[in-house]
């Protein structure tokens, strides 16, 4: 009974306990709800006062923007409406403008209108007057006919026979006056222009000459040149082709040579030699060869100089270097480098008097002899081979035909042939221009050299002593020592043959045959030098 007391005992205060638990509980919950509906009640008020405060801003600035933009609308008005009066008075000007120009136009209408009606009657009275005319004709001429007892066709091929007699006649005396006057007016006008083209040119007169003379630094340089038992003279002149004159002219020695390249080639190594004096047959090879190649160099500086000096552009190299070789050629004595510019500076003046192309006159005058400085191989007159060149190297056809024609190798067409011809002859026929003597010495001493390289196996040939001897100098691989003598017999027939000459003249033949080797050191010791055999 106990147990059952306690147990409804504790089973109370168990509900008893969960029902104020349950209470406090809800009394918590009320009271958080109240403190947080508060808490919201303030925050909401707060952003309600927020609210109003950004919409009373945002009212103030709409009432600003507002204002901002009818101001600006308004200066925009002013603008406007400033743009359209200075539009509308430009308008009303160009409209009064127009208007008086209309009534200018219409003015005039009226007064072209007055005077095609002017017009209209004056026709009208000139149709008239031209119907009383042809009447009064037609009656002349019936009265005409009546007293002439000829009809009008009649009269009128009578007339024109007449006419046409006297015309032929006067036409004939007309014609053979004018004749006569032209023919006498281009002959003083020729006279004219080419006294006055003489008189501009200013060049000098030739001079023969066929020696230099190389100054020495004393007399005993002239036991070095000559070299021990002549090895270096004959080593010298063997090279370069030219005669060495060692005699009793104090201090000097004299160079001869019919040709101014070799002998200005000479003279150069010659004079470069004797500065340094080492003489011997290696150092002379190698001089000689600088020189030879120096040589080369003036020769296209020449050229180069030729060309600016006449005033000539657009040439190729090539041609350059080939008109520059002609400073070493002559022609009857005449220097064909000089030559070349003042035939080219007498076309010019003789283009521009006659009213031709200077250009190609100018060109074509300095390059007619290019021919002359050809190898000897080529065939053909000099005209006719420097046209060829000049055409292989893209030169304008007009100056390769002028070129080709100066001598009539083909006819000429055209005035800048005619005035490169004339240009030629006034510059050879000038006085002091040349001489006949060294020409033809020139002319005999090559045609003793073209005889010898005629032969095979010939590699180069010298005329020395003014044509008294010419040596041969031959290819060693291709004539043997056997066949030396047979070469010489056959070439003095040749010469015996082909060539007027007096006195004698010496054929000497040459082979020599070379073994060239270059030491280099190795270990110490050197390896053997280069041997030379010659064999004459």
């Amino acid at each position: 009974m106990n147990v059952v007391l306690i147990i409804a005992i504790a089973l109370g205060t168990l509900m008893v306990g969960l029902g104020l638990g349950y209470f406090l509980r809800t009394w918590q919950e009320r009271q958080e709800v109240g403190a947080a509906r508060s808490r919201a009640d303030i925050l909401l008020a707060e952003a309600k006062r927020e609210a109003e405060a950004i919409l009373q801003k945002a009212e103030a600035r709409r009432r600003d923007m507002e204002l901002q933009a009818r101001d600006e609308i308004l200066r925009l008005r002013r603008e406007v409406e400033q743009e359209l009066q200075a539009r509308r008075r430009e308008l009303q000007r160009e409209e009064e403008r127009w208007q008086r120009r209309w009534d200018e136009i219409e003015r005039k209408q009226e007064q072209l209108q007055r005077r095609e009606q002017n017009l209209q009657q004056r026709e009208q009275a000139l149709a008239a007057k031209e119907a009383e005319v042809d009447s009064l004709h037609q009656q002349a001429m019936a009265r005409l006919e009546e007293v002439a007892q000829l009809t009008q066709e009649e009269a009128r091929q009578r007339l024109l026979a007449q006419v046409e007699q006297e015309a032929r006649q006067d036409m004939a005396r007309i014609v053979r006056q004018m004749e006569a006057e032209a023919r006498a007016e281009g002959e003083r006008r020729a006279r004219k222009i080419l006294a006055s083209v003489m008189q501009r040119i200013a060049s000098e007169t030739v001079a023969e000459l066929t020696t230099s003379v190389v100054p020495l630094p004393s007399d005993d340089m002239k036991g070095r040149i000559i070299g021990r038992s002549g090895r270096n003279i004959r080593a010298f002149e063997q090279l370069t082709g030219v005669e060495v004159i060692v005699d009793d002219t104090p201090e000097a020695v004299t160079l001869s040579s019919f040709d101014p390249v070799r002998r200005e080639i000479a003279r150069r190594a010659l004079t470069k030699l004797v500065t340094d004096g080492r003489i011997h047959p290696t150092q002379i090879e190698k001089v000689v060869e600088q020189e030879k190649a120096e040589v080369e160099r003036i020769i296209q500086e020449a050229g180069e100089e030729a060309v600016y000096e006449v005033g000539v552009v657009g040439l190729h190299p090539e041609v350059i270097k080939m008109l520059g070789r002609l400073k070493f050629r002559t022609s009857y004595g005449q220097n064909q480098l000089h030559h070349a510019i003042e035939t080219a500076k007498l076309a010019a003046m003789l283009a521009a008097e006659l009213g031709a192309d200077v250009n190609v006159a100018k060109t074509a005058g300095l390059l007619h002899d290019i021919g002359k400085a050809m190898d000897h191989n080529a065939e053909g007159p000099h005209a006719l081979v420097g046209a060829k060149f000049l055409e292989r190297y893209g030169v304008d056809p007009r100056v390769v035909h002028a070129v080709a024609a100066h001598h009539h190798d083909i006819e000429q067409e055209t005035l800048e042939d005619v005035i490169v011809e004339v240009a030629d002859a006034l510059s050879g026929a000038r006085p002091g221009a040349r001489r006949e003597s060294l020409e033809e010495y020139i002319k005999r001493v090559q045609a003793l050299e073209d005889i010898a390289r005629s032969f095979d196996g010939v590699a180069e040939c010298y005329a020395l002593q003014a044509g008294r001897e010419i040596r041969v100098i031959v290819k060693p691989d291709a004539v043997d020592d056997y066949a030396l003598a047979k070469l010489a017999h056959e070439i003095t027939k040749a010469i015996e043959t082909n060539l007027k000459f007096t006195g004698q003249i010496q054929v000497t033949v040459i082979r020599e045959k070379r073994a060239i080797s270059h030491a280099r050191p190795s270990g110490g010791a050197n390896a053997h030098n280069g041997n030379r055999q010659r064999k004459s």
